[in-house]
Order: structure tokens, then C-alpha cells, then sequence
């Protein structure tokens, strides 16, 4: 059946993610409050043209090579049709490869969009197959699923594809990152894990994991021992001192610190003590946990939407 494209523009809010959580590997992930926000338009005239401002401007394709565009493309194909054109308007404000899911937040960007300008999108791509597509095209779930749905998430992958569930996150966890200025590559960063680690150390970690959860919840004072990992974060140090440096002072002053993602960010799940200094190179921001994920609305983006500091906080 073929599609019925909107007519007009929709947009877009998706926020930072930060995934793994110290024992989660590929598994948990948190959404965080700072956000992108993307407009997409259906035209008339063929090829795609792309502005961005903020992250990225200048750097990122202006074109269909956008990983914006190119998952509406996925998912128009998807849907079972493609528009003539489109056009889109990109704000930035997720740090580009610093292991805070910019690339998932381009994904689920795109993929929500496309949905949107097609005028029985959910009913043809509905929540759950969204967030398969969206796992699809970033080859793991772990930064897609938080995206998508908002605060703490435990996401896996099934025969049919990703699956995720969203749970509640008590009020005393108050997420600091720590955002260097050098750039990660999560390929590099995969690259530097074994083919096998110890079964003590599998063993080690499924039960932290388990814990993680429980403290996220109701027992914020068992984060520490709770974010305890020796699945990846000792493998990758070599790749990134510093961030290794940053989690383990963090860790000696209690605080419950690990890589974020693949790094080189380190995010803090409780601020840190009064004073602390992570030394030169470091910005430090403290954004609240996003509960509500990613969200789309009818029309252009607004003024405070295109202003490349407007959403998140940072300190």
C-alpha cells in the first residue's frame, strides 16, 4: 500500500545516553538530560540537505550520508516507501564520540521522524519494532533503548531482535559526566576486548550487575559496589589513561564512577566530593536522569530548540 506522506515538518528530542553502567556491558544504559533536537520535512525537490549547528557543524555530511537521514532512510524502507526529498535542521549539543550515545540519539532521531511523516506510521512501525530497526542500525541496543524510552533501561537481544524494559531510578541518583575533549571510537575501544575473560570474573559481574539494578532503584548507597566491572573497563584503559585515571580517584573518594560507554567520558552516578579536582581537561556537566525519552512533536523547531546550549544543564 503505498505511503501517504504529512505535509509540514515534525521534530524531534532525543537525549544523551550513557551505557553499560560499570558491569552492564551491552546491556543497561540510562538516558540523561541533555538533548539534540532534530526538524525533518518531506520535498518535493529530490536528495536530502542537512543543516546542523552546534556539535558537528562543519564536520558532519550535509547530505543523505547524515546518520540522521540515513536512518529515516532505513526506516522509510522500512514503512515500504521513500519521499522525494527531505530536508533537515539539526541542533547538537551530545558530544560527538565521547561515549555518550550521539550516534544512537542520530538513529532514533531518524527512525522517529520517518515514522512521523508518514501518515500511518505507528500502525506500520509500532514502539517495539522501532526500537529493533533502531538496534538494527546501531548493531546493539545498550544506547538505542534509554534513548528511546527514558530512564534506566535493561535491554537484549532476541531471535526477532532488541527488546528493552524501562525501570524507575531513585531520586538520589544524580548523574555528573566528566567530558574530555579527546574523541573515542567505540570499534577501537570494542577492539581491545578478549575473545574470553575468567568465569570467576563472568560470575563477578552478572552478580554486580543484578545489584546495579536493586541500587538504581531503592539502595543508592550500594552504587559503589554495585558498579564494580571486570568484563571492559580494565581492557580498555590502556586506550584511554586518563578516563581510567579519572574512574579510579573517583572510586578511591567513594563515589560510585565508571567509563560511559566505550569513553573516554566518565560518568558519575552521585556527584563528587566538595573540592574534587579531575585535573586539567575535563569539563564537568551534571544533567538529571531524562525520564521520558524521546519525544515528537508537529512543526519547526522553536527558538530555545535551536539555541545549541538550550537544553541540558550544564555546571
Amino acid at each position: 500500500m503505498p505511503l501517504t506522506f504529512a505535509t509540514g515538518p515534525v521534530r524531534v528530542r532525543v537525549p544523551a545516553t550513557s551505557a553499560n553502567l560499570g558491569p552492564g556491558f551491552d546491556a543497561l544504559g540510562l538516558a540523561l538530560g541533555l538533548h539534540d533536537d532534530v526538524a525533518a520535512e518531506v520535498t518535493t525537490a529530490p536528495g536530502v540537505r542537512v543543516s546542523v549547528t552546534g556539535e558537528g557543524a562543519g564536520e558532519l555530511p550535509a547530505d543523505d550520508r547524515h546518520l540522521v537521514a540515513a536512518a529515516m532512510r532505513r526506516t522509510f524502507d522500512a514503512l515500504g516507501g521513500q519521499p522525494a526529498g527531505l530536508s533537515l535542521e539539526c541542533v547538537n549539543r551530545i558530544p560527538q564520540a565521547r561515549g555518550l550515545g550521539s550516534s544512537s540519539a542520530a538513529i532514533v532521531a531518524g527512525v522517529l521522524l520517518a515514522r512521523a511523516l508518514v501518515a500511518d506510521g505507528v500502525e506500520r512501525l509500532d514502539d517495539a519494532a522501532a526500537l529493533r530497526l533502531a538496534a538494527e542500525i546501531e548493531g546493539h541496543p545498550d544506547n538505542v533503548a534509554p534513548c528511546l524510552l527514558g530512564g534506566f533501561t535493561i535491554a537484549w537481544t532476541e531471535p526477532s531482535g532488541a527488546r528493552a524494559v524501562s525501570l524507575p531510578v531513585a531520586d538520589a541518583v544524580r548523574p555528573t559526566v566528566f567530558v574530555p575533549a579527546d574523541r573515542g571510537l567505540t570499534a577501537t575501544a570494542r577492539a581491545a576486548l578478549p575473545l574470553a575473560v575468567p568465569h570467576g570474573d563472568a560470575a563477578r559481574n552478572a552478580g554486580r550487575a543484578a545489584l546495579l539494578v536493586h541500587a538504581l532503584a531503592a539502595a543508592p548507597e550500594l552504587l559503589l559496589p554495585a558498579t564494580e566491572d571486570r568484563l571492559h573497563q580494565d581492557y580498555r584503559a590502556g586506550g584511554m589513561p586518563g578516563t581510567a585515571a579519572l574512574v579510579g580517584a573517583l572510586r578511591a573518594a567513594g563515589v560510585a564512577a565508571v567509563v560511559s560507554g566505550a569513553g573516554p567520558t566518565v560518568l558519575a552516578l552521585t556527584g563528587p566530593p566538595e573540592g574534587f579536582d579531575p585535573g586539567m581537561g575535563w569539563q564537568i556537566w551534571r544533567l538529571p536522569v531524562e525520564v521520558r525519552g524521546a519525544w515528537v512533536a508537529r512543526g519547526r523547531l522553536g527558538h530555545a530548540e535551536r539555541d545549541p546550549v538550550a537544553a541540558g544543564r550544564k555546571s
